[in-house]
């Protein structure tokens, strides 16, 4: 199976304002968040993107427009990705909202969270997982084992999207953080998926690039085992 980078939103208006945007619409990204979206063609340049795929609301089409503009690659929208709908948390105060009984149940035991007149958290993380795992497979039929793809999503998806990957009950997702405009990294396999990166805000994503398998009648691993002792890292060509 193919290598997805789970992306977050860049930095939106929303963001800070103290309130909970979710699926509200033309929530667009702000200053700063123009700023992130930018520089994320420079962030991706040593990854050969294949495709790439968006929750259909306006921060995220934005993230990945200056990339999807360079790169010349169409985009796929995909509700399985989108915010989660919050019901008639939406639009709420975060200051009004902490003193909600839900709240300490989203905080403590999300898995039994749901937001009156929305979804379950559950059932987010349920969603995100069938439609990863969908366009994962449609895009490695097409392009191979090898292939890198990118999904633009929300911090509570992508959050579902790795306790999932790294096999840990819903209940302790609330432990992982995504900030804006970070990328985790996902390498799926037929047994288990391998987790590259988290909340990766850095530079340098050349490491994520699978390895060219070698050639045929070479004995090696399966895709799916781990590598015993630990990886060897990322050995970068000496020049010169």
């Amino acid at each position: 199976m193919a290598t997805v980078i789970l992306l977050r939103h860049a930095r939106s208006t929303a963001n800070g304002s103290g309130v909970l945007a979710g699926r509200t619409p033309k929530v667009a990204l702000d200053e700063a968040g123009l700023a992130q979206a930018a520089a994320l063609v420079a962030r991706l340049a040593t990854v050969p993107l294949v495709g790439v795929v968006s929750s259909p609301l306006q921060r995220c089409r934005q993230t990945v427009a200056p990339l999807v503009a360079e790169r010349g690659l169409p985009v796929v929208t995909d509700g399985g990705f989108a915010e989660v709908d919050y019901g008639e948390w939406t639009g709420r105060k975060l200051s009004g909202l902490v003193k909600e009984p839900l709240w300490r149940v989203v905080q403590a035991h999300p898995s039994a969270a749901v937001f009156p007149g929305g979804e379950g958290l559950a059932g987010v993380q349920s969603r995100a997982v069938a439609a990863v795992r969908a366009h994962d497979a449609r895009i490695t039929a097409a392009h191979g084992a090898g292939a890198v793809w990118l999904v633009c999503s929300h911090g509570d998806v992508i959050k579902g999207l790795l306790a999932d990957a790294l096999g840990v009950h819903l209940d302790s997702f609330q432990r992982i953080v995504v900030d804006p405009c970070s990328v985790s990294v996902v390498r799926y396999t037929d047994t288990r998926p391998f987790v590259l990166r988290v909340n990766d805000t850095g530079g340098d994503l050349a490491g994520i690039v699978p390895p060219v398998p070698p050639k045929k009648g070479r004995r090696k691993a399966s895709d799916s085992d781990a590598v015993v002792g630990g990886s060897t890292g990322v050995v970068k060509p000496r020049h010169g």
